[in-house]
């Protein structure tokens, strides 16, 4: 059995559900002083077992769950333990909107945390770019505020690696005006429309205004026992603007199509039932640039058709191709923060999705081998101008990759301000600066 799955199953020692950021630092500073390793549990979403622990202690955030809007200043302020749903709801009645997540059941602090990618970040940015300041509890139980004015460098390392520096108890964003509804939705395709999507695919940088968002790849429907070719359409403006954008997808004749207008705290709903809890899920991700080859789309429908006619009970599996466009995510240098994966590249996100034990080995080895597949013949290394970020989004790689290859130019900053805040590497679950082996 793979390591992390095991230790994700293993029972912790002790589970305390604190309600406020001195309960947090209290716990912090027992577990220190009896060096008991310690886990932050958000919304418990993670599957590679960073909100677990073997016999420590898990700090469970779900108490710390309050949401606050300020309309006017245009900000939310949402504790650490809240869920997307609680920002978006709140938000919504005062006719607003935070970039956050396609996912709405999984928790502000992890997310953001680690960079954060949604619908809106075609108009506003990563969720980072829009975190104006956080609350933290140290490694040695002090409770430190972070921003541009106090305290820049934990706040510099909290955008992109801050699991890695303490528990984000409360955090505020800008938030948007959003008044209209937007068009979404899924759309559910033949393999033979194939050729066409990704025709329609490889011109879409060209014809997005930021507007626009299109996730792509293959699902084997609810029911349905056959691989299908699943896109998502998200257009925040006119019904009328965007069935002209997406007119040579909608006029495919989908096998389903569920697109039509909505509020915008509904699209953060259409990819939970993708991911539903229970059973064993790990999930993993790489990088693609334009133009996709569509030999090696239909060799990747082809390996994970194989995958869902081979191995039993693994039809929630997912290979998802996300275009968010990235105009406003590359406008903030790349050094700006610890996130380091800004460039004119899109992400791809997996997951593998089974019940048996017995194939655990089997499922990351075939994940690994698709995210390879994909990330030498369609991702950065094969065109290096397209930036200087690494092509790994930390919040999907899970421990597939190492820190150096997370955080490239930017580790020796973050391990010399983990020797500044963490000295002990108290906070190591998530992706351990120092590539430590057997954390617990």
């Amino acid at each position: 059995m793979m390591k992390s799955m095991q230790k994700a199953l293993n029972a912790s020692g002790a589970v305390v559900r604190v309600s406020s950021p001195d309960e947090v630092s209290k716990v912090v500073k027992f577990a220190t002083k009896h060096h008991i390793p310690i886990a932050v549990k958000g919304a418990a979403y993670s599957t590679s077992a960073s909100s677990s622990t073997h016999g420590g202690i898990v700090i469970d955030l779900c108490k710390l769950s309050r949401v606050i809007v300020d309309p006017e200043s245009h900000t939310v302020t949402a504790q650490g333990g809240a869920t997307w749903e609680d920002v978006d709801r709140a938000a919504a009645r005062l006719r607003l909107a935070v970039v956050g997540p396609t996912t709405n059941y999984i928790s502000v602090g992890g997310t953001a945390l680690g960079g954060g990618y949604g619908w809106l970040t075609g108009r506003y940015g990563l969720v980072i770019d829009n975190l104006l300041s956080l609350r933290m509890v140290l490694a040695d139980g002090r409770i430190v505020n972070a921003s541009a004015e106090e305290n820049p460098d934990l706040f510099w390392a909290a955008r992109g690696a801050g699991q890695d520096f303490g528990v984000a108890t409360e955090l505020v964003f800008k938030a948007y005006p959003q008044s209209n509804e937007v068009f979404g939705g899924m759309l559910y395709f033949s393999l033979d429309k194939l050729p066409d999507i990704v025709d329609f695919v490889n011109g879409f940088e060209h014809q997005s205004t930021g507007n626009e968002g299109l996730f792509f790849g293959f699902d084997r429907p609810p029911l349905v026992e056959k691989t299908m070719i699943l896109t998502i359409l998200f257009y925040n403006g006119s019904e009328t603007e965007a069935r002209e954008f997406f007119q040579p997808l909608l006029s495919l004749a989908p096998t389903v199509n569920e697109t039509e207008m909505m509020p915008y705290i509904r699209m953060n709903t259409l990819m939970n039932k993708a991911a539903k809890f229970g059973g064993r899920k790990r999930i993993s991700g790489t990088n693609f640039t334009l133009p996709l080859d569509i030999k090696l789309l239909e060799e990747l429908c082809q390996d994970f058709d194989k995958i869902m006619k081979t191995y039993p009970r693994v039809n929630q599996s997912a290979l998802m191709f996300e275009l968010l466009p990235y105009n406003e995510v590359i406008k903030v240098p790349n050094d700006a923060t610890a996130f380091m994966n800004r460039g004119r590249y899109y992400n791809v996100a997996s997951i593998f999705c089974w019940h048996a034990p017995e194939i655990d080995s089997k499922m990351k080895s075939l994940q690994q081998s698709m995210m390879q597949k994909i990330g030498e013949r369609a991702g950065i290394a094969r065109s290096p101008h397209l930036g200087d970020g690494t092509g790994l989004y930390a919040n999907f790689v899970g421990h597939d990759a190492s820190a150096k290859d997370l955080f490239g130019d930017g580790l020796p900053r973050l391990q010399e301000l983990k020797l500044k805040y963490d000295p002990t590497n108290v906070f190591r679950k998530w992706h351990d600066l120092f590539d430590h082996k057997n954390v617990v």
